[in-house]
Parts: structure tokens; sequence; C-alpha cells
């Protein structure tokens, strides 16, 4: 400010990350770091710039300053830039469970030990599997800190931990076939064994086994929970309010419309605390405030197959002359973006044995691949792989196939819904069913 500045934002960020990769038994890669470093954005009436710096010294803070200012004076005005109103700031008060210390006095030699543990797990499953992508074991813990010339100041600390295997399949005529599993959660009390994650991910692989094209044709598919997750992702993508100024999403102008079946209702929610009967945990996309010092906050982006909100940061609510969402997402240099916060389809009532149960003749996605998503249009169409369904029953593994649709009708041909919701990460959905898809095979 005293350098010239109408307005300034700084975020501070520590963290420590480990990781070590055990493949057959033997350690291949072990990486330990740790980082910090300073953003700064300045704003000089409506003009605005950014500069970060891993460097702390003085020198380093000064000539951070003097870059910051001498960008800001030679960028253009824009009528929307500027932080938000001071009666706008706020965080969620209380400890969110977001920090867990057990993360970091694990022993390195405990963490690794898991990784083989994991994937020793799997390949002990069948002889069938001789091969691995290997186990890994990883931990992140993280301090931010952010302060603002309009009184703003606010921290908070997060911890992350997690394993994984990927075994490798062959059948007796030399195919292979690959999966994985995974466990992850911000307090190593609460990852699951490492023989429960590498007998599952063993499950995934062998179950892909004698895979073969399913024939082409229109048919009821049934997306597992991981597929089912990106699958309702793109909802949050399309009602990203930088989107829908540009006009650049199949969402622009639906506000307050039908876009789904009403058995669907979407939620974002960077405020989840988990009660898991001994311990709180806080969502993966849980914190106290967003990236801009707005308390974050529960907003329903579709209730019942309505369009009830766009997500949205200053700027861009701005542009669309509504009120942030509280979705501001920061990195250290650059201007916000916009970030879920925990994302997800609201559960139904059934199992996911009694969705599949229910098809005569459909398909089961387990992978998908590639970038066949428009979200202008809303065509969606990617690489798939997964088993195929006879009679409510999973019949034989398929792979080489495309599936395709639009999300226009896609939301609203979602016919049953999964009771199975479980947050693996910040987004989750549970089994859904959608019919009259596409299926282009052999």
């Amino acid at each position: 400010m005293k350098a010239g500045a109408t307005d300034a934002e700084a975020v501070l960020y520590e963290g420590d990350e480990f990781s070590a990769l055990v493949r057959l038994g033997q350690v291949e890669q072990l990486k330990e770091s740790g980082s910090r470093a300073i953003g700064l954005r300045v704003f000089i009436g409506q003009r605005v710039a950014s500069t970060s710096s891993s460097d702390f010294s003085h020198e380093s803070i000064d000539r951070l300053v003097e870059g910051a200012i001498t960008l800001a004076k030679i960028t253009s005005e824009d009528p929307f830039a500027g932080l938000p109103e001071p009666n706008e700031y706020g965080k969620l008060e209380g400890d969110l469970n977001l920090f867990f210390d057990d993360v970091n006095q694990m022993p390195p030699a405990e963490r690794i030990e898991i990784a083989r543990r994991t994937e020793a797990a799997a390949m002990a499953c069948d002889t069938r599997i001789q091969n691995s992508g290997g186990g890994d074991f990883d931990t992140a813990t993280a301090h931010k800190i952010m302060v603002n010339s309009r009184g703003f100041a606010g921290e908070y600390r997060s911890s992350y931990c997690g394993f994984s295997t990927q075994p490798i399949a062959q059948d007796a005529a030399g195919n292979m076939q690959r999966n994985y599993w995974f466990s992850a959660a911000r307090t190593t009390k609460k990852l699951d064994s490492p023989e429960a994650v590498g007998q599952e991910a063993a499950r995934r692989t062998l179950q892909r086994l004698g895979a073969r094209q399913a024939k082409t044709q229109k048919a009821p598919v049934v997306f597992s929970p991981e597929i089912a997750r990106s699958i309702i992702g793109n909802i949050f993508e399309a009602a990203n309010g930088d989107a829908i100024y540009r006009n650049a999403s199949f969402f622009a102008g639906k506000l307050g419309e039908q876009v789904a079946g009403e058995n669907i209702t979407v939620i974002d929610d960077g405020t989840l605390v988990f009660d898991e009967g001994d311990i709180k945990i806080g969502g993966f996309g849980t914190r106290p405030f967003d990236g801009e010092g707005l308390p974050t906050r529960r907003t329903v982006l579709i209730e019942r197959g309505i369009l009830k909100n766009y997500v949205t940061n200053t700027y861009t609510a701005r542009k669309l002359g509504t009120q942030s969402t509280g979705n501001a997402s920061r990195g250290l240099a650059g201007n916000p973006g916009i970030g879920a916060g925990n994302f997800f389809l609201e559960p139904g009532t059934l199992t996911a044995e009694q969705i599949i149960g229910d098809v005569k003749s459909g398909l089961y996605v387990t992978e998908v691949m590639g970038f066949g998503v428009n979200l202008v249009t809303g065509d969606y169409s990617q690489g798939a792989s997964g088993l195929w369904i006879e009679n409510g029953e999973l019949a034989y593994p398929v792979e080489e196939i495309t599936i395709a649709g639009n999300f226009k009708d896609m939301y609203k041909n979602i016919v049953a819904i999964g009771n199975d919701l479980v947050f693996r990460s910040a987004s989750a959905s549970p089994t859904i069913r959608i019919d009259g898809m596409t299926i282009a095979g052999s």
C-alpha cells in the first residue's frame, strides 16, 4: 500500500510431501520435499497484477512488491476487477478437523512397508498376477495463510495420506490387463488395511481378463461410483460462472429451468465435517474460507432437476450481476479461479446390485478414457471398458468400445441412483444408471 497500491492481497503457502513407490517388493522411487512461497496480488484502481516468490528475504519481498506495482501500472483497466467488499469476508469458526499430525509422525519405513504389503496382497491373490505397476504411499501437509488490505486475515492447515497398487494380470493367451485400487484419508487412523486394498485391486484386475468388444447398440449404461463422479462433475464445470458469462456452456441462460430428472439434486458444500464415531474429519474439499477470504458454504446447483445456482468467485459474480458463492480458488500467481468444495450427487435408495439386477442387457462402466466432453454443446463421447450385463448379472468383461450421448439428455435419463455415496476425494457420486446411450463397438 505504501508503494502506491489501492488494494493488496498476499497468500503464503508452506507444505511437505512424501512419496514412495515399491515395485515387485523393491523401492523404486522415494521422494521427500518441503516448499514455501508467497503470492502477491495488487490493485491500482481497476488495474491488477500478481507476482510470486519462494524467497522470503527483505530484498526479495521488496522486488516482489516493486514488480507487482510496475506490472499493475501498465495493465489495462478491468471494470470488474477488485477485492470483495469488506462485509463479504469471513471464515468458518471452530476446528474443521482438516489437519492430523499423525500423517507426519508415521516413520518413512512404515510408509514404505504399507506400499509393499499392498502390492504383495494383490499379487498373492491369483497366479495370473505375476507383474505389477507397483504399490505407492503418499503424504502431504499444507499450511495456508491469507491477508489483504481490507482487514481479512485467515489461515488453516490440512493433511492427506493415501496408498494404492496397480496389479497386472495375464491370461493363458498372453493378454494382459491392469487395474488399481486405493485408500485415502486425512489421518492414518482412517486408512483401509493394505491387504484389503491389495485384494480389491486384484479383484478389479482379474475381472477384466478375457475382455471382448460389445456390439454397437443403444442400451442402458450403469456407471460405477468412480466413473459416475466424472459424469456428475461435469455439472460443476457447466455451471461455472466464467463459462456462463462467455456463453460457453450448455447451462447458459438455463437458471430456474429443468436440466435434469426430478430425482437429481447436486450439491457443492465446502463446510462438510464427517462424524466417524470416534473422530470428526473434514471433507477433502472442506476449508474455512475460499481463495478470496469469503466463508465457504453449501450451494445447491441442481434441486430436483431444476438448475438453481451457478458457481462463482467475486470477479465472475460481478460479470453476472450476482454474489460470489464462495468458490474462489487461489494459487500463488494470477487471479482466482473457480473451484469446488465437496461436490456430490445426493444418493438414492437402491444398492448397486439392485440397479444392475434391473438391467436386462446393458453396460457396467468401470473405466473411461480420452477427452470427449464438449461443455458448449453438451456432447459426450469417451472410450470405455467394463462388464456386460445380461439378465441382471455381470456376464463378461468388455473393452475397446465408445459410449456417447449428450448431457442435456443424459442428466434427464438418469433412471436409477445408488445408495453407495462414499467420498474418496473432494467429489463423489453413487452408482447411476443412464438409459438410451449409444455404445459403439463391433
